[in-house]
């Protein structure tokens, strides 16, 4: 099932709840990736910001603040600067996966060039650390700046994980804590300091947004072996193509036999593919049940995403935060 299929959408809801504050945060993204001297920057920054994303982690970090009760004017520097964070590094993802296609979408690589994307990637971040000493605050500084740093981080170890056969899922885990969950946990964490939230909240608001950014994830590398594409904006078997190891192959993988190793040895970590891999790729998942396998691993974390807050006080935020950890898995239903 694809986001919008669903017939609940909490995160529709949430921006529903929280459209004042949505609009100041794009009004600050459109102020702040503003730039009187390269007129490249606005453009491929716009290409990528209004190609219909759901603004989901910053809405996290508005949330987490306003389930805390905060009222003043920084999650909305907080939020603008998850989400440059997030647009910086999309750009330089889909240089180094030499991407075509986001959300539906030609790339920004694509329609400019690989040094564009890169260098506005750069640009983003720079804004982002901008907007994030605005607040005054240390430990928001030392959040955000420790996620950009386990982002990167991440996104080398996958370099070179994602083609070894020898990558099992405690290092898959540690790549996918790095490159998305990391962001998620961040923007709900700091969402709870810059409310000066109890130390217990804090750490449970990063608790949820770590788990939710680990179903995410898991539910995208899923969804590129059965997604739709039309709901998806991604051609199934990408990953396959790019030769990334991502959690139902290291399934496929550990249970293979040595004809089937032999396969994944030609198509993963040799690059060697013909016509029809996929499809025998696709049946070798299908055999091992590993696509069912990460579905339940996918519903795990969701749960442990709804079980981190679920000793926070009653509120409606609340209640859409845990709805929306079912909402992210529903995809794969």
């Amino acid at each position: 099932m694809g986001l919008d299929q669903a017939a609940t959408k909490p995160h529709e809801a949430l921006s529903a709840i929280l459209a004042d504050d949505l609009t100041l945060v794009n009004d600050l993204i459109t102020a702040r990736m503003a730039s009187r001297h390269a007129p490249r920057i606005p453009e491929v920054t716009a290409h990528l910001v209004g190609a219909g994303g759901k603004r989901l982690r910053p809405m996290l970090t508005l949330a987490a603040a306003k389930l805390c009760g905060y009222d003043g004017p920084y999650h909305v520097h907080l939020a603008a600067t998850v989400e440059f964070i997030h647009t910086a590094t999309l750009l330089h993802d889909d240089v180094v996966d030499e991407s075509a296609q986001r959300r539906g979408r030609p790339t920004a690589n694509l329609l400019w060039d690989n040094k564009s994307s890169v260098l506005v990637g750069d640009y983003l971040f720079s804004r982002s650390f901008q907007l994030m000493t605005e607040t005054g605050s240390i430990d928001v500084l030392r959040i955000l700046s420790n996620a950009s740093a386990t982002i990167a981080e991440g996104e080398v170890l996958q370099l070179t994980a994602a083609t070894d056969l020898r990558t099992d899922e405690s290092i898959y885990l540690q790549v996918v804590r790095g490159k998305t969950a990391a962001l998620f946990s961040a923007a709900t964490e700091v969402g709870g300091v810059i409310a000066d939230a109890d130390p217990e909240i804090v750490q449970a608001l990063f608790d949820y947004g770590d788990a939710l950014g680990i179903a995410f994830q898991i539910v995208d590398d899923l969804l590129d072996y059965q997604g739709d594409t039309k709901a998806t904006g991604k051609n199934v078997g990408d990953d396959f193509r790019e030769r990334k190891l991502t959690l139902p192959v290291i399934k496929a993988v550990a249970k293979a036999d040595d004809a089937e190793r032999a396969f994944w040895v030609k198509t993963i970590e040799k690059g060697k593919q013909d016509e029809g891999d996929l499809e025998h790729a696709l049946t070798l998942l299908n055999k091992h049940g590993t696509l069912e396998a990460t579905r339940q691993d996918a519903l795990e974390w969701a749960a442990k995403a709804k079980s981190a807050i679920a000793h926070l006080p009653e509120h409606e935020i609340r209640t859409l935060l845990t709805d929306l950890a079912d909402y992210v898995v529903a995809r794969v239903n």
